[in-house]
């Protein structure tokens, strides 16, 4: 058989511990829901969340205990069959498909030692970079194949994606500005189901490497960040500087594409959807599978940053705006794009619809809660009409905009 395969043999254990979490789940949800249809409370009487007792606790114990065994014996059994396995690069679907699942439950896989979840790398064409310096001057070619430049590009990808997406319908932002203004790109890979401030600080860490490891002497070094990545992008700024890293002083400039600054629309009402779920004790059980969504989520709902804004807190609690207000980086020019399905402009004053996900006041860093009053100036801030959140990894404006912006 040739090409890259869709599935890994590992993944095969990875499933299966995702079963066994899941059923235990769904167990859960329906003890929950038997359980306060026993208690026959009022329609908006107290849930509870309790474990059953007696006989039908007895009954649902027998179940997770029997599913936790069977699960533990094939986990084990897998364990021993996997270093038998060779372990190929992985196909572009398969990549996909990681990327989505760990998006979504990527806190999950990770604090359960799921080995379908995602390690961070900086990667060239969906390979992990060694990063030491004979490692980095033999992987990363520049467009005369003579070796890297000094000019370094970071690409950061959005939630539920990953590095290789950074191409769409033949057109890859990375590689076009390698070839017309000279950079070497480096792709960011993370589970961009962690915390926006956990993915923050490794990626900080992964660029403190990649600088001191670089070959050649180093002249500029560019972020962009689509979506969430914009979001990683800030955060990675603030605690590199509290390290006290030496590559934010390097850093030139931050190009956001997309990037829900001010939080998304979408995640706000999944917390809403959560509250009225919960407002019943006969339809609290079903909250639990609002719940399941993934922490880099819910971080989008206010646009987080810090370890801050959600330690010691219930993340799916219905509270207003708590997160702690980020400078932009200090000495790093920052350009905000966002996208409007609209045609035309409109009237002065009217509000523009945004991306389908992103509001266009957010993706511009509009947000009067900002460390800097000033947010990015208006001349380093475009809007794309008659475009979507994912057209701008591959528009043409878009991409003439960037090379305007950096060169």
């Amino acid at each position: 058989m040739t090409g890259k395969p869709h599935i890994h043999a590992s993944d095969l254990r990875g499933y299966g511990r995702l079963a066994v979490d899941a059923t235990i789940g769904l167990t859960r949800v329906i003890e929950t829901m038997h359980h306060n249809l026993l208690r026959v409370p009022g329609v908006f009487g107290t849930a509870t969340h309790e474990p059953a007792q007696g006989l039908t606790g007895m009954v649902y114990r027998s179940i997770r205990g029997v599913t936790r065994l069977v699960g533990g014996g094939v986990d084990t059994l897998l364990a021993q069959l996997l270093p038998a396995f060779v372990h190929p690069a992985s196909s572009a679907e398969r990549e996909t498909v990681m990327a989505a699942l760990n998006g979504v439950l990527g806190d999950h896989l990770a604090a359960s030692g799921n080995p379908l979840a995602i390690p961070m790398h900086l990667r060239r064409d969906g390979v992990p970079l060694e990063l030491t310096r004979p490692a980095l001057a033999e992987a990363i070619p520049d467009p005369t194949g003579q070796g890297p430049t000094g000019k370094i590009l970071l690409l950061a990808h959005g939630l539920c994606m990953n590095d290789l997406q950074w191409r769409r319908k033949g057109h890859d932002h990375g590689a076009a500005l390698a070839a017309d203004a000279g950079f070497t790109p480096v792709y960011l890979h993370y589970n961009s189901g962690l915390h926006v401030s956990v993915n923050g600080r490794a990626f900080a860490h992964r660029i403190e490497q990649l600088l001191q490891a670089w070959p050649v002497p180093v002249e500029d070094v560019v972020i962009i960040g689509h979506s969430m990545g914009g979001l990683v992008t800030r955060s990675a700024c603030h605690y590199g500087k509290l390290a006290g890293h030496a590559w934010p002083k390097q850093l030139r400039k931050i190009v956001f594409l997309g990037t829900p600054h001010r939080g998304a629309p979408l995640e706000r009402s999944g917390n809403w959807l959560d509250s009225l779920l919960d407002s019943s004790p006969y339809t609290a059980a079903f909250s639990r599978l609002g719940k399941i969504r993934s922490a880099g989520i819910t971080d989008l709902r206010h646009g987080s940053l810090l370890d801050e804004d959600w330690l010691d807190r219930d993340r799916f609690a219905s509270t207003h705006e708590q997160r702690h207000p980020v400078a932009w980086p200090r000495g790093v020019k920052c350009y905000a794009m966002a996208a409007s399905v609209a045609r035309r402009s409109g009237n002065a004053g009217q509000q523009l619809p945004g991306d389908g996900l992103v509001p266009v006041g957010s993706a511009l860093g509009l947000d009067e809660h900002s460390g800097d009053k000033q947010g990015i100036p208006k001349s380093r801030q475009w809007i794309g009409y008659g475009m979507h959140h994912m057209d701008l990894l591959d528009r043409p404006d878009v991409y003439a905009q960037i090379r305007l912006w950096l060169d």
